[in-house]
């Protein structure tokens, strides 16, 4: 879809040498999930998601966590008013198309936990009362993964619901040479223009689902999904919503490579970035030095692939 290959160049033109990264925030954006990023300050994740949000010409909201912060500061409250002693809702910064929850681990367990009804059924309650969130919507959450002074883990549970989990990681010398004399003279997110909107997105997330996956390569996938569950290293395995997850970021793969099949290569693509914060491995993987990831690959790695 020429649409996507727009979107992919105008992240590109911003995040530059991270092709990994922008698919698999494509990934995410397409499976119509959400996406958590983990890396350390200054390495562009509020630029990947304010160009994703030119790029598509939605609307974009940024919340910045800390201790304090309350569910309402994010999602709204009924406000009384003196006149005549009405109460209306004031949406909260919720209520947008591309949300970013930067460092979401400083919010406490009780503002963190205020964001899944929206990211999983697409609205919030307060008081009692339903309010829709725009669609397309989507969570860039953001974490810190070295400094924890102050901050709250995201539970395992809480970790389920981001479809993906992505580092970006340092640019070699040779791309940060480039940031550097690309900024010179203006922030090339200022040079942004949208290359579709709302509509075309809506339409590729639709295409998503007209992906086909055979039943092989869909055995396959669920051989990786149900083999962390009996795997001696691992405590935790992957739910029947982590099958799904990985289901949807094949099929949206694919899409992105101009395919309307999924082959095996995208479920051992993805094996990792849908799965890795699913699990818990045990406590001797842990202290033998065992990831998730290195545990998953080992998996991914070990099983017969369907030709």
């Amino acid at each position: 879809m020429n649409v996507l290959a727009g979107l992919r160049q105008a992240l590109s033109s911003v995040i530059r040498g991270k092709p990994d990264a922008v698919e698999l925030l494509l990934v995410g954006l397409l499976s119509r999930g959400h996406v958590l990023v983990e890396d350390v300050p200054g390495v562009g994740k509020t630029t990947l998601a304010k160009a994703l949000a030119r790029s598509l010409d939605l609307a974009f909201s940024r919340v910045q966590c800390t201790p304090d912060l309350l569910p309402s500061d994010i999602l709204g409250a009924n406000v009384l008013d003196p006149r005549d002693g009405s109460l209306s809702f004031h949406r909260g910064p919720v209520f947008t198309q591309v949300l970013l929850v930067d460092e979401t681990n400083r919010a406490s367990p009780r503002t963190q936990s205020g964001l899944l009804e929206a990211m999983n059924e697409g609205q919030v309650t307060v008081d009692g009362t339903s309010h829709r969130l725009p669609d397309p919507f989507f969570v860039i959450a953001t974490q810190n993964p070295v400094d924890y002074q102050g901050t709250y883990p995201l539970p395992l549970a809480q970790l389920d619901r981001f479809l993906v989990r992505l580092s970006m990681g340092y640019p070699d010398e040779g791309e940060e040479l480039e940031i550097l004399f690309a900024r010179q003279v203006a922030d090339p997110l200022e040079s942004v223009t949208p290359v579709a909107g709302a509509a075309e997105l809506l339409a590729a997330q639709e295409a998503v689902r007209q992906v086909r996956l055979e039943k092989d390569v869909a055995r396959y996938l669920l051989a990786v999904v149900r083999t962390t569950r009996s795997h001696p290293e691992i405590e935790l395995g992957i739910s029947p919503r982590g099958a799904l997850a990985l289901f949807r970021a094949s099929q949206a793969r694919a899409l992105l490579a101009g395919r309307d099949w999924v082959g095996p290569d995208d479920v051992q693509a993805l094996a990792v970035p849908v799965m890795a914060h699913r699990v818990m491995t045990t406590a001797q993987a842990t202290y033998g030095g065992r990831s998730p990831r290195d545990v998953i690959e080992e998996i991914v790695g070990s099983l017969d692939v369907p030709t």
